[in-house]
């Protein structure tokens, strides 16, 4: 059957940048800022972003277009061996992280309804949704199962509509709002007394001995993790391009977009957190724990807080949309499905997957970390090897458009790629 593809250059623009934004740059980027140690990480972060990055983002448009499959069908017909299985793997990989993922999103649904309750003097609980430590929470087990839910419902809606009255229009509305309230956060954050020394901390505070091996490996998997490599979502997003699209200039321009989305989400953020005496080293609670008690101690504070959870629901909601179109396209381009009975499948599976890992974080963290971060990469390692390696040169060379990006996807990508995978295998399991 003929294959839809979206409808114009800014349509794609708009769709692959908030598939990549997601919860990467928003939630993310800024608690890894804050983890690392501020300037000396966002400059390392953007030097990876154009190095490694734009490279291997072309790498798996490459790999869908050429294919015109997702994952399911693409390694193979690109002529990995046991690309098949490959795929089906990651299929696999891809139902169990969305569950969680989904997960994280009603979190932020739950925390933007807070907020909204909170401006009309409703009290609501919001930190009641998050999973216990350990144990068993009945209350946080059932608000994320009704918030899960819900954000798989709205995705399966959007997804019924197909890629360009679906995924494409309702990306041209999301993303644009979110830079905005984005921008409407920072002129509030730069105006609070205090702020210009979260400023010096995140973009000026930087010594050369701030940068060490930690730094960069850090950048490099944040940057796997923000552009949503991995084998996966722009592999399935790269099988709808049309023939005459740029590669180049579209992944120098979505990653463009996805970095701004990051350091405006830092501006936004890190000013306010100094404003306030509050620790920027906050880790993933940073905007559910941290963010919050600003603000709370903020004038009109109530309002900026669901702007600003409402903004990151909408990209995060955008990347949920690319998770489970992955799935529904691996159900119907390989079993022959319809597509309204694959989203159907494909919504049914990751609810059930998204029970285990929100019963307390001593379940979560590892299904984050092998299902998120871990196998990211290695989807993002072997995309690069299949273009690299397994495709025909003078069609790999056809896509790409070039004999050194070529080369460059050939030996440079893979090394970066194992190397950021072999720290995380040594750091987080080992």
């Amino acid at each position: 059957m003929p294959r839809e593809t979206f409808s114009s250059r800014t349509g794609v623009l708009l769709t692959m940048i908030g598939v990549a934004v997601g919860l990467g740059n928003v939630w993310r980027f800024p608690y890894m800022v804050g983890r690392n140690g501020g300037a000396a990480f966002v400059v390392v972060y953007v030097v990876v972003v154009a190095v490694v990055g734009i490279p291997a983002l072309m790498t798996e448009w490459t790999l869908g277009r050429h294919t015109r499959r997702g994952p399911v069908g693409a390694f193979a017909v690109a002529g990995l061996p046991f690309g098949k299985a490959v795929g089906w793997f990651f299929f696999f990989v891809v139902a169990a992280a969305t569950g969680y993922y989904a997960a994280v999103i009603g979190w932020v649904l739950y925390f933007a309804v807070g907020s909204a309750a909170s401006s009309i003097g409703v009290p609501l609980e919001a930190s009641a949704i998050l999973p216990p430590a350990s144990g068993f929470d009945a209350r946080s087990f059932g608000l994320q199962s009704v918030g899960t839910a819900t954000i798989i419902l709205a995705s399966a809606v959007v997804l019924s509509k197909g890629v360009r009255s679906g995924i494409e229009r309702v990306s041209t509305f999301v993303t644009p709002l979110l830079f905005g309230v984005l921008l409407l956060l920072i002129v509030r954050a730069m105006t609070l007394p205090g702020a210009w020394a979260g400023v010096e901390w995140y973009v000026l505070n930087m010594a050369p001995g701030d940068i060490d091996a930690a730094v960069l490996l850090a950048a490099l998997g944040q940057a796997i993790f923000s552009l949503a490599l991995g084998g996966t979502f722009m592999v399935v997003y790269g099988s709808y391009l049309p023939p005459g699209q740029d590669l180049r200039s579209g992944a120098i321009w979505t990653a463009v977009g996805d970095t701004a989305a990051g350091l405006l989400a830092g501006l936004a953020i890190f000013p306010a957190v100094f404003a306030f005496g509050l620790e920027p080293a906050a880790g993933p609670a940073l905007i559910f724990d941290t963010l919050p008690k600003v603000f709370q101690a903020m004038p009109w504070g109530s309002l900026f807080a669901v702007l600003f959870f409402v903004g990151l629901l909408g990209v995060a909601w955008l990347s949920a949309i690319a998770a489970l179109e992955v799935l529904v396209a691996g159900l119907a381009d390989t079993l022959q499905l319809s597509r309204r009975t694959s989203i159907w499948m494909a919504a049914a599976g990751v609810f059930l997957l998204s029970l285990p890992p929100t019963i307390n974080l001593g379940l979560f963290v590892p299904w984050d970390l092998t299902f998120g971060s871990g196998m990211q990469t290695l989807g993002a390692l072997l995309a690069a090897v299949t273009v690299g390696w397994a495709m025909v040169r003078a069609e790999a060379l056809r896509e790409l458009g070039s004999r050194r990006l070529y080369l460059w996807v050939k030996w440079a990508i893979p090394a970066f790629l194992l190397t950021a995978g072999s720290w995380w295998l040594v750091a987080e399991v080992l």
